[in-house]
């Protein structure tokens, strides 16, 4: 079973190699390993050339957005199962294709399999921040302001050319509308893993700033909207409490 794996990036030289040796580090063999760069000028491509006879396809080009280059990715791919690992992030270990491999293998129904978040310092891996615990899906998992970890969302190519790709009107929140067209309005079967699969530095592009959140979490609303479903009474307050008790855990 081919596994695609895609890492997007731009100008980001500083975490890159590491997300790159966390792949390439990973137990499982059959890896089709895509990397999508947005024309970076810093010596990102200099990272990727120093890996590129291990890596499956690389294309360099400006985009629209890290949603855009996320689709090119998902288009690009040959596997049966896609998933997405940023630039700033890592495995958690070495064996997490592997479980994924194994979880689709077991539960041959299953469209999706999911797992649990460490966000982490963005200059120390080792000190962790917040602590994204995830559980199995249920009918109002997204109504009780649940939403799997993406970084740690394997998903079968069959899903997105049922679904489509990423929404490139969302900004902030493409991969949350996904997600949610995904679970709630199509029912795909999914599995939980009560495992780490990632970590993920703190930094990024939704929650580098209390406007970034707030233009986020109006983005979620839309999503509700866009695809004809009704928003749960004090859903945004469930999902600020569902944060809370991640820094808590």
């Amino acid at each position: 079973m081919k596994i695609s794996i895609i890492t997007v990036v731009y100008n980001n030289v500083a975490t890159l190699e590491t997300a790159i040796l966390s792949v390439l580090s990973q137990t499982y063999q059959d890896i089709e390993y895509i990397i999508i760069d947005g024309g970076s000028t810093d010596g990102t491509l200099d990272v990727i050339d120093k890996y590129k006879q291990k890596i499956s396809c690389v294309i360099s080009e400006t985009d629209k957005g890290i949603y855009d280059a996320m689709n090119k990715g998902v288009s690009k791919a040959t596997g049966e199962i896609i998933g997405i690992l940023n630039s700033d992030d890592l495995y958690e270990d070495q064996d997490v294709i592997n479980d994924v491999f194994l979880a689709f293998l077991e539960s041959p129904n299953i469209d999706v399999v999911y797992g649990d978040l460490l966000y982490v310092k963005y200059s120390d891996t080792n000190k962790l921040v917040r602590n994204w615990i995830s559980k199995s899906y249920y009918p109002r998992y997204f109504d009780d302001g649940n939403v799997p970890p993406h970084p740690s969302l394997f998903v079968k190519k069959a899903v997105y050319q049922k679904i489509s790709l990423f929404n490139l009107s969302y900004k902030l929140a493409a991969d949350y509308e996904l997600m949610l067209r995904i679970f709630k309005v199509h029912e795909f079967k999914s599995k939980y893993l009560n495992r780490y699969m990632v970590r993920m530095r703190l930094g990024g592009a939704t929650n580098k700033s209390i406007k970034n959140i707030f233009k986020g979490n109006k983005e979620i609303l839309k999503a509700w909207k866009d695809n004809g479903l009704e928003i749960p009474y004090f859903f945004v307050l469930r999902r600020i409490i569902k944060r809370v008790k991640q820094f808590l855990i």
